[in-house]
């Protein structure tokens, strides 16, 4: 049988990842470890969810190169400890050990070494994240030249990485995702080590939702689950997977899958050690839920996501919006478009604020919303994005009383979301054309846009639309239901999705004493003794 050493070395090239970690732990209990497997060991720890022991691991790789003098593979490792640090939040010891690295090569003068390249890395992504494009191309152009200039595969990839996001950040999104296809290349054909092959993929894709081209994200993705797939010990990146697999499943419609999907995400990431990606997977969950009508557990899940870092707007303002706190959603959304910076993050919440506009009846602000969103899809080749514009379009044609204008972009948008495959945002396209149909005295086309968008919410399970077809449908109110207010109507769709009156208060901001006379008075109204009875009665009627 073969001694620690190299079971862990065979096991590391097979990227059996936790079997590596036991082997070389193994031996490195027997005997110090070398340099080059103490680095192994440290990736392998990295990658099956280690990130602490790593990290120590790393120094001592550090150090050992150090002590054979081998000054470019100590600074190596030096800038990826820094990396793993930053990304852990321990800022002033990752800035720390960029430092060493910085030193360590400038003690070393005149040794031309690929490290010189990784020690451009931080400078550029942090150029990319302060919004400098031009600054960010600039510098990951000098990381891409050194790393041609020494043939190392996992730099070349990184620089180019960081050329193709800068080029989508300033606005040239065709060439910028050229570049990226041809990193995914380099990947995808095993070329790049796991650790910046994972990066790469999580950039990506983030890059392509960024810039909504919806069908390179679902490609990549794909790319992504079978990267994962052939790992089964990985732990990083399998949750950002899942993530955006939810994303893509959202989308396309599959929502009970994309629900389970993002469970698993969420139980993923929570670890330990829990991942940040946590809060991106909530808000998935958060999302998903308000679109079925799971009001008081979807307000549960967009504070969770809150409490991990992550931006719960728009969903949190459209949650609000569909609860009939139309002044909370309106100032909430007004907010985040101030604060938002760049045509593309703005373009993520100016279709929110359409809707709620037009809700709140503020006509103009729509149409100005409306108008600025329409000059971002004319600046990119998105087809998402000429979908959201134009039936935002529409929609607030609609609002400014031009019906047959507003057929006419509604309906070029429905064509663009059938083309994305997307059936809840192309139903709702086609609710907003029976609108202009009846506007337009053709009641009977009105209908069979009607019928057509309700086929589609029953199959989704999309509730609160459902409410909004049989609204426009003129669908009377079954007896009793007709004479409750619009908030007992709340409170019952609240009380029919489980909720306690401690929920309930807290879900619209009025006190239990308040929710107890509703529900009362709901009870009356409807002729029912419980809670239970209360609930049939809503769904058998469908006011949920």
């Amino acid at each position: 049988m073969a001694d620690p050493v190299t079971q862990g070395r065979q096991a590391y090239q097979r990227r059996a990842w936790a079997e590596a970690v036991t082997h070389l732990s193994t031996a490195d209990r027997e005997a110090d470890l070398a340099a080059a497997d103490l680095a192994r060991l440290a990736e392998a720890a990295y990658l099956t969810g280690g990130a602490e022991a790593a990290a120590e691991i790393w120094e001592r790789a550090h150090r050992a190169y150090l002590a054979e003098g081998a000054v470019p593979d100590a600074v190596r490792y030096a800038v990826w400890l820094g990396f793993v640090l930053f990304q852990s939040g321990e800022h002033a010891r990752a800035g720390g050990w960029i430092g060493r690295a910085q030193r360590l090569l400038d003690e070393a003068s005149g040794l031309d070494c690929v490290e010189r390249g990784y020690l451009i890395l931080p400078a550029a992504l942090g150029a990319l994240y302060e919004g400098e494009a031009d600054t960010a191309y600039q510098r990951f152009a000098e990381v891409t030249e050194v790393a041609n200039r020494f043939g190392d595969p996992d730099l070349r990839a990184l620089g180019q990485l960081g050329q193709g996001q800068a080029l989508a950040a300033r606005g040239d999104v065709v060439p910028g995702l050229r570049l990226l296809d041809e990193v995914m290349v380099a990947v995808t054909a095993g070329e790049v080590s796991p650790i910046p092959a994972g990066i790469i993929y999580c950039a990506v894709i983030t890059t392509c939702g960024k810039v909504f081209d919806l069908r390179r994200a679902q490609e990549w993705t794909a790319a992504l689950s079978r990267w994962c797939a052939d790992q089964p010990d990985l732990r990083p990146y399998r949750g950002e997977c899942l993530v955006h697999r939810t994303e893509i499943m959202r989308l396309r419609g599959d929502w009970l899958d994309a629900l389970t999907e993002v469970r698993h995400a969420c139980a993923h990431l929570a670890g330990p050690p829990a991942d940040p990606v946590l809060g991106a997977a909530l808000y998935q969950q958060a999302e998903l839920l308000r679109l079925r009508g799971e009001f008081p557990r979807a307000e549960e899940a967009y504070r969770q996501a809150s409490s991990w870092g992550h931006p719960v707007h728009p969903g949190l303002a459209l949650l609000r919006l569909a609860q009939g706190r139309v002044d909370d959603a309106a100032g909430a959304i007004r907010r985040v478009v101030r604060e938002a910076v760049g045509p593309l993050e703005r373009a993520r919440v100016l279709a929110a604020q359409v809707e709620i506009e037009v809700a709140a009846g503020e006509v103009a602000a729509a149409r100005a919303a409306a108008d600025e969103l329409g000059r971002v899809a004319a600046s990119f080749d998105s087809s998402y994005l000429q979908a959201m514009a134009g039936y935002a379009d529409g929609t607030v044609r609609l609002a400014e009383g031009d019906p047959a204008a507003a057929g006419a972009a509604l309906r070029r948008s429905w064509v663009a979301w059938q083309d994305l495959a997307a059936p809840y945002e192309a139903a709702w396209a086609r609710l907003r054309m029976a609108q202009a149909c009846r506007d337009l005295a053709d009641h009977d086309t009105a209908r069979m846009e009607l019928d057509a968008a309700r086929r589609v919410f029953q199959q989704l399970g999309a509730a609160p639309a459902l409410a909004r077809v049989r609204e426009l449908a003129g669908e009377d109110r079954p007896p009793g239901a007709g004479a409750l207010t619009a908030r007992e109507l709340e409170v019952l769709r609240l009380v029919a999705s489980g909720a306690s009156n401690r929920n309930v208060a807290d879900t619209l901001v009025i006190s239990e004493k308040t929710v107890a006379r509703h529900v009362a008075n709901i009870f009356t109204k409807l002729g029912v003794s419980s809670r239970s009875q209360a609930t049939a009665y809503a769904y058998r009627h469908h006011l949920v």
